[in-house]
C-alpha cells in the first residue's frame, strides 16, 4: 500500500513539474507566423552555400539546406545611387522600380504595403531595424517595432546607430532618437545624441553594441515573449553587411587578407566610364583597386557578413527554444549586390549580376518543401506575392509581382523566362536564356542649382554568356559570330522597355531634388 501511494505521489509530482517554456507552441494557431529578413548589400555570392566562397556563413546555409534556395532571384534596378531606398519599396509593395512613386523613398496609400496586408489578415505586425521610406507608411505598416534606425539622423557607424523606440504616435521626432553604448559595468545603456556625434566610422566594439546585434537581441525578445492567439509578422532588417564594414575583431581575425582569394571577375579598373564611375561608394577605396586593396575589402566585407550570419543564428535559436520554428515560415533576402572589387568598382550602382543585382533569397522554417531549388528567373518584387501565397493569404490588387509559388509546388517550371533592368540613365540589361546584354549610355548630366550640363556622351554594349561565364569576365559583343544575337537581344530589350514603362515620364517625381532626369539612357541610346 505504501508503494502504491509513493507511485501515486510521483505521478502527481511529474505531472506539476513546470514544463520549459515553449511560448505559443502550446496554443496552435491556425495560421503561420512570419518572418522576413533583410539584409543590406548582400550579393548571392555572400552565402557560403550559394556561391561556394570563402566566407563563413553556417546558419544562413542551415536556412537554405533545410528549406528553399532561389538561385536566380535579381534587383530590377534603381534611378539613384541608393539602390536600397527602390529594392526596399518593390519588396515591401511587390511593385516593379517603374510603378513606384519616384524612386521609392514615399509609398502611396494607394500601394498596399506588406504589413499593411498582414495586418488585414489578423496578424500582429512588428519591425525591428532599418526603415529607408517614408514615416507615414511606417506607421501603419506595423502595430510594433523596437529599435527602429534610418529615420533622418544617419552617422554611417554600426557601433553608434541611431535608435528609435516604437512611436506610437507615428511621428519618430529626431529629438527622439539616441545611441546605445556602454556603461562602467558593461551595461548597454541609451544616451541622447549630442553635437559631438559627427558622422564617419569612429566607433567600436568597445563602444557599443553593433548594430546587427542589437537588432537581432530585440528580434529574439519579442520572439520568446510572444504570447497573443493571433500569428506574428516580422520585419526585421538589418543593417549589414552595409558599409563601414565593421565588425568585431574576433571575425575579423577569421579572414587574414593575404589569404582572400579574389573572385574571377576582380579588376583594378573598370574599363571604361559605366555613367556614375566616381561616387560615394566607388571612393571608398583608393584607385586603382591593387589586390591588396581588394583583399582588405573582401575581408571586411567577409567579417561583417559571418558576424551577421551568427546574429541571425540567435533569432533561428528564439524560434527554436520557443517551440515555433516549425510554425514560422522564414524569409530571408538581400537588398541588392555589391561590386567590392569585382570588375574594378566598389559599390552597387551597376548591373552586373554579383556586383550590383544578384540576391540571395530563401525560404526556410514551418514550409513543406525541404532542400529544394528553384532556376526560374525572378526579381525582389517577386517575393511579396510569394509569401502571400504560401501564407495562405490574400495578395492586394496593387502588387505587379508574380508568385513563385507554382515553381516551388512543382506546378510550372517558370514563372518568367527573362529579366530586364536599369540602372539611372546611364545602364540598361536585358537576360534572356543563356546571354545577358548590358548597355552603357554616358547621358549627360544636369545640375539643376547652376543650370548646366555635361554633354559628354558615349555607347558601350557588352554580351555575355551568363550560363558558362556567370561572373561576366568575357566581352561576346564584338565577336562576327554573336553579331545577330547581340541585334536580337538589343531589339528585344527595347521592346521590353516600352511595355515595362522605362520613360522618362514616369521617373520624373523623384524625392531628391538635385537628381534631374532632363535626359534619359534611350534618348541617347
Amino acid at each position: 500500500m505504501k508503494n502504491f501511494k509513493a507511485i501515486i505521489i510521483g505521478l502527481v509530482t511529474l505531472c506539476c513539474i513546470t514544463i520549459p517554456n515553449k511560448g505559443i507552441a502550446q496554443k496552435k494557431r491556425k495560421k503561420k507566423n512570419v518572418l522576413v529578413i533583410y539584409t543590406d548589400d548582400h550579393r548571392y555570392t555572400g552565402v557560403h552555400v550559394l556561391g561556394n566562397q570563402q566566407i563563413k556563413t553556417p546558419h544562413i546555409d542551415r536556412l537554405a539546406k533545410e528549406g528553399i534556395r532561389f538561385n536566380k532571384t535579381y534587383l530590377m534596378g534603381a534611378i539613384t545611387g541608393a539602390t536600397c531606398v527602390p529594392s526596399r519599396a518593390m519588396l515591401l509593395t511587390g511593385r516593379n522600380m517603374f510603378s513606384l512613386k519616384g524612386e521609392g523613398r514615399h509609398i502611396p496609400k494607394v500601394h498596399t504595403t506588406m504589413g499593411e496586408t498582414f495586418q488585414k489578415a489578423g496578424y500582429n505586425t512588428h519591425i525591428v531595424g532599418k526603415w529607408h521610406q517614408d514615416i507615414a507608411s511606417l506607421s501603419r505598416s506595423f502595430d510594433s517595432g523596437s529599435t527602429v534606425m534610418s529615420l533622418g539622423v544617419y552617422l554611417q557607424d554600426h557601433f553608434r546607430m541611431p535608435m528609435w523606440d516604437w512611436d506610437k504616435t507615428g511621428e519618430f521626432p529626431k529629438d527622439k532618437a539616441y545611441l546605445l553604448e556602454y556603461d562602467d559595468k558593461g551595461e548597454v545603456i541609451k544616451r541622447d545624441i549630442n553635437k559631438q556625434d559627427k558622422r564617419g566610422q569612429i566607433g567600436n566594439e568597445k563602444l557599443a553594441p553593433h548594430s546587427s546585434e542589437v537588432f537581432a537581441n530585440s528580434a529574439s525578445k519579442f520572439i520568446r515573449q510572444y504570447r497573443s492567439k493571433n500569428p506574428f509578422f516580422m520585419y526585421l532588417a538589418f543593417h549589414a553587411p552595409h558599409d563601414p564594414r565593421q565588425a568585431p575583431q574576433k571575425y575579423k581575425d577569421m579572414y587574414p587578407v593575404k589569404d582572400v582569394e579574389l573572385p574571377p571577375s576582380y579588376m583594378p579598373q573598370h574599363p571604361f566610364d559605366n555613367g556614375h564611375l566616381y561616387i560615394r561608394d566607388e571612393r571608398l577605396a583608393t584607385f586603382p583597386r591593387t589586390k591588396t586593396v581588394a583583399q582588405e575589402q573582401l575581408a571586411s566585407y567577409y567579417a561583417i557578413i559571418t558576424h551577421l550570419d551568427d546574429q541571425i543564428g540567435k533569432v533561428v535559436q528564439a524560434l527554436k527554444d520557443s517551440g515555433q520554428y516549425e510554425d514560422t515560415i522564414i524569409v530571408l533576402a538581400g537588398d541588392s549586390g555589391l561590386a567590392v572589387g569585382n570588375h574594378g568598382l566598389m559599390g552597387k550602382q551597376n548591373l552586373y549580376d554579383e556586383d550590383g543585382i544578384h540576391i540571395p533569397f530563401i525560404i526556410s522554417g514551418g514550409i513543406k518543401e525541404k532542400g529544394k531549388e528553384v532556376n526560374t528567373y525572378a526579381y525582389i518584387h517577386d517575393i511579396f506575392p510569394t509569401i502571400c501565397d504560401l501564407a495562405q493569404i490574400k495578395m492586394p490588387e496593387s502588387v505587379l509581382g508574380k508568385s513563385l509559388k507554382p515553381v516551388i509546388i512543382g506546378e510550372a517550371k517558370a514563372i518568367r523566362d527573362y529579366t530586364y533592368h536599369a540602372y539611372r540613365q546611364h545602364q540598361r540589361a536585358y537576360r534572356k536564356g543563356d546571354f545577358k546584354l548590358i548597355e552603357f549610355v554616358k547621358a549627360p548630366e544636369y545640375n539643376s542649382k547652376k543650370k548646366t550640363e555635361q554633354l559628354t556622351g558615349s555607347k558601350v554594349t557588352l554580351l555575355f554568356n551568363i550560363t558558362e561565364d556567370p561572373w561576366e569576365t568575357q566581352n561576346l559583343a564584338f565577336f562576327p559570330k554573336y553579331k545577330k544575337v547581340v541585334a536580337a537581344m538589343k531589339r528585344e530589350m527595347r521592346e521590353k522597355a516600352v511595355q515595362l514603362g522605362d520613360k522618362k515620364e514616369n521617373l520624373q517625381d523623384l524625392y531628391i531634388p538635385r537628381l534631374s532626369l532632363k535626359y534619359d539612357f534611350w534618348d541617347y541610346y
